[in-house]
């Protein structure tokens, strides 16, 4: 009798070896190493064969897109939920991933198919109650085999969700829930289903402590959009980000907040305070293609001993290029000054056209000054001390009129005039008008 062969898996990075092995030599990790069967299951397309196609000849697929009931998410996914598309949705525990989801499974009114492999369905039913989310269209399925859910799936549902895919396994595979193997096989299988059905498929997954999502790093090269779901479980406000969509662009995000009622919109909210503050300066962010308007804080207190930089939303080492850029353009002595930077309401900003406000809320802080709350900063800063523009300018204009401010400090001038614009090409101006 021919021996059986072992074969033995990282369940780290998926690395697989013939033998077992203390530490992978591909990721690093220690005792990562279980063993695996796999067992061989035939396909039945093996024996067909594609056809070459001149790009000329090719149809456009019509993408219809249908809306989940809440703007917020939409916007995200592009314009709303593409039939046959696999959906990924990964976040920290507690963040509220299956709040949300229970929320958008309620608010369409579409034969939806809950698959519930963490919470049992007397738990789904008191938080769907508190969500006041009825919908008599809306069905629990507490199964974690995947054959079982393949089975089920096929009995004509328009929407399927899956939480999580951590908790799913195919009896296909020898080994354990939540392993690099199962994840896999399980993510194929529910692309293959969705894009044979035509309907959208939804996974809900976990993350690593390194902060992406835990699994096979093919998971997220499988599925057809990517989204994470930000926020301190501590705090109201969530934001879900794209971080791949082939049905839309990355670059938007949905801001919501945690209620009493669960998981709700949040396109309405300030994240700045109209009262004059020492240490605050509002800025003009651009999201997507979404401006908002936040606020700057920063503290400069005098050290005693190794200056102390700390920052929350903004970036640690910009804030170290500004401080440098000031001692050597306006000869402040920062490095005898701890500086700490804040951006309210946990927005976080990821371009530059935020320096001018963080300059203007450190000098604030430094010379013991308010600043008008009428005013806002827009403006990039470069190492060479001027002031440089920023792309979206009468877009974030126009959205700091609506919010009732008069006064902004730009780098150029915008095309049109919504309100006084003060022109400022470089740093050491900005003291001037301040």
């Amino acid at each position: 009798m021919a021996k059986k062969k072992q074969t033995f898996e990282c369940q780290s990075c998926g690395y697989t070896s013939g033998k077992w092995m203390g530490k992978c030599p591909s990721c690093g990790e220690w005792d990562s190493f279980v063993e695996v069967n796999e067992k061989v299951v035939s396909n039945p397309l093996t024996n067909s064969i594609s056809k070459v196609i001149a790009i000329d000849d090719i149809k456009e697929d019509e993408i219809e897109k249908f809306s989940s009931g809440n703007e917020e998410f939409d916007l995200v996914l592009g314009g709303g939920i593409v039939p046959g598309s696999l959906v990924l949705i990964g976040g920290s525990p507690g963040v509220g991933k299956s709040t949300l989801m229970l929320k958008i499974a309620s608010n369409i009114n579409k034969k939806v198919l809950y698959v519930a492999g963490e919470e049992s369905p007397g738990q789904i039913k008191l938080r769907a109650n508190r969500l006041k989310s009825h919908n008599k269209k809306l069905f629990l399925y507490p199964e974690i085999i995947l054959e079982n859910i393949i089975s089920e799936i096929k009995k004509e549902y328009e929407l399927i969700i899956i939480d999580s895919i951590q908790t799913i396994y195919s009896n296909n595979i020898t080994s354990a829930p939540g392993s690099v193997s199962q994840v896999r096989e399980t993510t194929f299988e529910l692309m293959r289903l969705a894009k044979e059905l035509r309907i959208p498929i939804f996974i809900v997954g976990h993350i690593t402590k390194e902060g992406s999502i835990a699994g096979p790093r093919i998971l997220e090269h499988m599925v057809d959009t990517v989204l994470y779901f930000e926020g301190d479980a501590s705090k109201e406000l969530r934001i879900l980000r794209g971080f791949k969509n082939r049905f839309g662009s990355t670059s938007e995000i949905g801001i919501f907040e945690m209620t009493k009622t669960g998981i709700e919109s949040a396109q309405n909210r300030t994240f700045f305070s109209k009262k004059p503050q020492i240490g605050s300066a509002i800025t003009v962010i651009m999201e997507g293609t979404r401006p908002i308007v936040i606020e700057v804080q920063a503290l400069v207190a005098e050290s005693y001993g190794n200056p102390k930089r700390s920052t929350t939303g903004y970036e640690n080492n910009r804030l170290n290029m500004i401080l440098a850029l000031l001692e050597k353009k306006l000869n402040l002595p920062f490095n005898q000054y701890d500086v700490f930077v804040n951006i309210t309401g946990g927005i976080k900003i990821n371009e530059p056209a935020g320096d001018l406000a963080v300059i203007a809320a450190i000098l604030s802080s430094f010379r013991d000054r308010e600043i008008s709350k009428e005013t806002v900063f827009i403006g990039e800063v470069s190492l060479v001390g001027d002031i440089r523009d920023v792309v979206s300018l009468d877009i974030r204009l126009k959205e700091a009129k609506s919010m009732g401010f008069s006064k902004a400090i730009v780098p150029s001038k915008p095309i049109e005039n919504y309100f006084k614009t003060y022109v400022v090409t470089e740093v050491e101006k900005l003291i001037d008008w301040m």
